[in-house]
């Protein structure tokens, strides 16, 4: 009968030396499906990111073209105010004569 139980310790004594390598197996698992998701997550961004890209490059070209349509108005002003002075320095001058 001892050699009866001898094998039921011997099983529980495997089962013990068994269950570090199921959590480090468990482990690596949920590492793995971790590993998976951050994946998805990144591939979905970087969609993401080039969708907003995309869009937004009409707008940046639109940005530019009223930048430089500013500019030249801010240019057409300073022009028309020196042509302006000019006409009220003449305008002056014919008064004080």
């Amino acid at each position: 009968m001892d050699s009866a139980v001898q094998p039921a310790e011997g099983g529980s004594s495997e089962l013990e030396a068994l269950a570090p390598l199921d959590s480090l197996e468990e482990r690596i698992r949920r590492a793995a499906e971790l590993v998976a998701s951050l994946r998805a997550q990144r591939d979905s961004a970087l969609a993401e990111l080039n969708t907003v890209r995309q869009s937004a490059a009409p707008a940046i070209e639109e940005a530019r073209k009223l930048r430089a349509e500013l500019e030249s108005l801010r240019s057409e002003r300073v022009q028309v105010r020196k042509r302006i002075e000019k006409l009220l320095g003449q305008m002056d001058s014919l008064s004080g004569s």
